[in-house]
């Protein structure tokens, strides 16, 4: 029989299994008519295109399929390295800090976890006591005026030099329990936001002695009562100026935190260098590593400064923060106004327009923040209202009181005071 005989049997074949709807047999037919080398028919082609269409949809569907799956997984992966918020110890939190939600942005703390707080101020007071002792009463005196006065320049709104010997131990004293505290309540809303990972590695910009690693690692302790903590692991980079903040901030951390039950597995990485010369002399911050980069309270008050600064926090943001990574802004409400030339009124709309031009300023986006006060109004309070709002509702600094009116004759008795504003941002 010649080949145009079987190819047009073949073919008659192949329309006939066509309109028995016998598809199978229609495949088999297509194949070994190819097989022959004769020409596709018409007909053949378009079958032929349609089952190359089909295939081409179930690859890519499996694809779709798998890629979703992928997703998924690695999306329950994430989850299971994210430090998961229990109800309870949030209940304790709001109770014992005695949180007060006024608005949506505008949080009232006038409590404190003073089970964390008191033994961190006893053993903080006992490292400064030594420090002291081992210093002449004349010399002492003079040491602490000076840096004293150094750090006071704040309230008069100049940028400090930080550069006495005992600038980091009048640090101590004045306002390292207050900005612990501070950074202790940014850790928690970041976990009760379900945002606060087991695996941390934070860059600390202006690290001073390392506030924002005790704020966490304080904060860790207040969870370990209510819950397994499972193995946190936190990558510390500290980038400060003063080398002797960074070492006064180490040799407590190692006094007091290591030696905690349950101290927090982190690993500590000092770069001592000057924020303005970055570009020059460090460019070695890992890239794209961190999950935080964190700034807090280190905004200046001269303009050309701020300007200056912010264009380098900028550049490392773009350079150091991973894709999936926040930026953790912390600024007083007095320095806040002040850089925008604005009179802090009680209007939340204003509030929030100047937050979102300061993060709009950095090229963030904002995530969310909440301004934390301890008293129930945006603006300012007289001083002796404050007073008595201190006196009969805040947290007292029981053992740190009794040094700071001993060297600086303070009459009052400090206490745990908030006015900042915690801002989460992310990369847009």
């Amino acid at each position: 029989m010649s080949n145009f005989i079987i190819n047009w049997w073949r073919s008659q074949q192949f329309k006939s299994a066509l309109k028995r709807g016998d598809t199978r047999s229609a495949v088999q037919i297509l194949q070994e008519i190819k097989k022959s080398g004769a020409n596709f028919s018409w007909l053949e082609k378009l079958f032929r295109d349609k089952l190359q269409l089909e295939r081409t949809f179930q690859e890519n569907k499996r694809d779709a399929e798998n890629l979703r799956k992928q997703l998924t997984e690695t999306s329950q992966q994430k989850s299971t390295f994210l430090l998961k918020p229990d109800t309870e110890f949030i209940t304790y939190i709001n109770k014992g800090c005695k949180l007060l939600q006024h608005d949506e942005y505008k949080l009232q703390v006038t409590g404190i976890d003073e089970r964390i707080f008191e033994d961190f101020e006893i053993r903080l007071v006992e490292y400064l006591q030594e420090e002291f002792s081992k210093i002449s009463d004349k010399q002492l005196a003079i040491k602490l005026e000076d840096a004293l006065e150094d750090i006071n320049g704040l309230k008069m709104g100049k940028d400090p030099d930080y550069r006495f010997s005992l600038t980091p131990h009048v640090y101590f004293m004045k306002y390292f329990l207050e900005n612990v505290y501070c950074l202790y309540l940014a850790w928690f809303l970041i976990y009760q936001d379900d945002l606060l990972p087991t695996k941390l590695n934070i860059l600390d910009i202006a690290a001073g002695p390392g506030t924002t690693a005790y704020g966490l690692a304080l904060f860790l302790q207040s969870c370990s009562s209510f819950f397994n903590i499972p193995q946190m692991h936190v990558s510390y980079y500290s980038l400060e100026k003063q080398d002797a903040f960074q070492y006064r901030g180490l040799q407590f951390w190692r006094r007091y935190i290591e030696s905690c039950i349950s101290p927090v597995n982190t690993y500590f990485r000092f770069v001592t260098d000057d924020i303005f010369t970055w570009n020059e002399k460090s460019n070695n911050i890992p890239k794209k590593f961190f999950d935080f980069i964190v700034i807090s309270h280190c905004f200046f008050n001269d303009t050309v400064k701020n300007q200056e600064a912010n264009k380098i926090y900028k550049q490392i943001f773009a350079q150091s923060l991973n894709n999936e990574g926040y930026v953790l802004l912390i600024v007083q409400d007095k320095k806040l106004f002040k850089i925008y030339n604005t009179q802090k009124l009680e209007d939340k709309n204003q509030e929030k327009n100047l937050v979102c031009k300061f993060v709009a300023e950095l090229e963030l986006e904002l995530v969310w923040y909440k301004y934390l006060t301890s008293t129930d109004s945006r603006i300012p309070l007289s001083a002796a209202k404050f007073a008595k709002l201190a006196r009969e509702k805040l947290p007292k600094q029981v053992y740190m009181s009794p040094i700071i009116q001993k060297y600086f004759r303070q009459k009052y008795e400090s206490s745990y005071t908030l006015d900042d504003y915690i801002i989460l941002a992310k990369k847009p």
